[in-house]
């Protein structure tokens, strides 16, 4: 019984991080497009912080699972909490593991406004070092890459 109730303070503390997490995102979105730097650093170490306890917390729960008889390679966790008739805890898991999915959405949000902000600063270095006028191709990750045309030959 200690170990159900050791999960079901892990997946509380998840789900309240979580909730945490989403509210983060939602802080450096608006950081994001304000452009505000030094509020984007506070929210970044605290977003770490809380991100280093979730995985931290993963650990423990799945050590609790497999104390309880779950295998790893059995399939989703939280079939094995619905097939075991515990439905509090499942709740709790599908709770968690829905404001997990909340916060990977603000995140890739995020990131996509990251990526944008990253190619105007390229492009606007560009036009700085006056290589607009280069051609651009694709590189491997889909980035745009200055051609050079000059070609040294040799060098004294």
């Amino acid at each position: 019984m200690a170990t159900i109730d050791d999960l079901k303070d892990l997946l509380s503390q998840d789900v309240h991080q979580l909730q945490e997490l989403a509210e983060l995102l939602q802080k450096e979105k608006a950081c994001l497009s304000s452009s505000d730097v030094r509020a984007l650093q506070g929210l970044t170490s605290e977003k770490n912080q809380l991100l280093e306890q979730v995985r931290g917390r993963a650990r423990q729960k799945i050590h609790c699972l497999v104390a309880m008889g779950y295998k790893p390679d059995s399939g989703e966790p939280s079939r094995f909490l619905r097939s075991a008739g515990l439905t509090e805890l499942y709740d709790l898991w599908k709770q968690a593991d829905t404001s997990m999915r909340k916060c990977q959405a603000l995140n890739q949000h995020n990131g996509r406004v990251m990526a944008h902000l990253q190619k105007r600063l390229s492009r606007l270095t560009d036009i700085f070092r006056g290589a607009t006028g280069q051609q651009k191709l694709y590189g491997q990750k889909g980035e745009h890459t200055t051609v050079s045309s000059r070609t040294i030959l040799a060098s004294a």
